[in-house]
């Protein structure tokens, strides 16, 4: 039986990138949701909250086209 170490770490490099990169995008969706501190100015919470809600479930999206995508790579 023969090893092909170096597919071997190609494959370990691949998946340990990214499932680091979709965990850190995950985790920017979850920072762009949770809740912020009440702010004064109005031009502050309604710009930047919707900017960064919108950013926050593309997050979202990106991370469920990862995970469709694997899906579709095991099932075809």
């Amino acid at each position: 039986m023969h090893i092909d170490w170096a597919a071997l770490g190609q494959v370990f490099g691949v998946s340990l990138v990214v499932t680091v990169g979709l965990v850190g995008v995950f985790t920017l969706g979850i920072l762009g949701t949770s809740r912020k501190p009440a702010t004064t100015s109005a031009t502050t919470e309604g710009g930047t909250t919707a900017l960064t809600r919108t950013g926050a479930y593309a997050c979202f999206a990106l991370c469920a086209a990862a995970v469709g995508y694997g899906i579709f790579l095991i099932v075809a």
